[in-house]
């Protein structure tokens, strides 16, 4: 029976991942081995990701990990995912896609964002999310949330924010469904790229066979076809994770559509576009609606965010 390693980081959502991609594998036929490996973005908790920049923080050891042989793939949540990937490197598989927006977690009764009535204290961690609250909901008092989802549920209830802004599926993955105080609309919350769904990354040296019995075991085409549009999106942008672009594809019958989009981090400026392909030019669109967005601004607001957060 083939034995695949199975390099993770150790956070316990990220080793649900993990544990998922490794039930795939058992059930077609192959021996998972999970190997928990720390990384930069685990171990510096007291920075926000804007400041440690957001290239390879949550990848690079375990990048590491593919190269000199230690793991045979990687998994990751596929938005902490550069838009680039070394050219030794490949995403060779994605997960379904679970529902993949953002969530206002709270312990406290009816809290709502759309209440400008209370001025609620909101913790997140993300450029995007902060940038969006800030043009849509100004009442809010943003605090910096980083750690793991336990962690920031930790915080929330020693009282450091009233509510959380979050992806669903982490929260629905680790079980805090009871805490969800509201589903946020797509727009004006439209999520990062890739979110909602896992990735497998491999050296392109892993054998042939191997990687195409991974892909079988754990590849969902549909999922992949909408989040290669929308990686195809970030990479002409030459966003990040500490970038407020945003991104999302789906299935309209026969057709993918995607939205994307960028907003400045204070939110005074918020572009977004919109367009639809066959799904073989999917990656086409991407560029597409990048390109749209480019000629409205994008650029100049992408170069005034690099500015401030260097």
């Amino acid at each position: 029976m083939q034995t695949i390693r199975i390099g993770t980081r150790g956070s316990q959502l990220a080793l649900w991942q993990a544990h998922h991609v490794a039930d795939l594998l058992r059930d077609a036929g192959l021996a998972p081995e999970i190997v928990t490996i720390e990384t930069k973005g685990d171990k510096i908790l007291d920075v926000s990701l804007a400041k440690i920049g957001s290239k390879g923080v949550f990848t690079q050891e375990l990048e590491d990990g593919l190269r000199d042989g230690s793991i045979d793939i990687a998994v990751h949540s596929a938005k902490d995912m550069p838009s680039q990937l070394p050219d030794d490197l490949e995403l060779i598989a994605f997960t379904e896609r679970e529902l993949a927006g953002d969530v206002l977690v709270s312990a406290l009764p009816d809290v709502r964002l759309d209440d400008p009535s209370r001025r609620l204290v909101v913790g997140t961690s993300s450029t995007r999310r902060r940038a969006i609250l800030r043009r849509f909901y100004p009442h809010v008092t943003l605090v910096d949330m980083r750690g793991n989802l336990q962690t920031r549920m930790r915080k929330m209830a020693e009282g450091q924010c009233e509510a959380l802004l979050l992806a669903y599926a982490g929260v629905h993955r680790m079980g805090y469904d009871d805490h969800i105080a509201e589903m946020l609309p797509l727009d004006p919350f439209t999520p990062a790229v890739g979110q909602g769904s896992v990735t497998i990354e491999a050296a392109t040296t892993l054998d042939a066979t191997v990687r195409e019995q991974i892909r079988q075991a754990v590849n969902h085409p549909a999922t992949e076809t909408c989040l290669r549009a929308e990686r195809a999106f970030l990479r002409r942008l030459q966003g990040g994770c500490s970038i407020p672009v945003f991104g999302m594809a789906r299935w309209d019958e026969n057709q993918i559509v995607l939205s994307g989009g960028i907003v400045s981090l204070e939110g005074d400026e918020f572009l977004r576009e919109e367009a639809q392909e066959a799904p073989q030019a999917a990656e086409a669109l991407g560029i597409r609606v990048a390109e749209r967005l480019l000629a409205r601004g994008a650029d100049r607001i992408l170069r005034q965010i690099r500015h401030s957060l260097s």
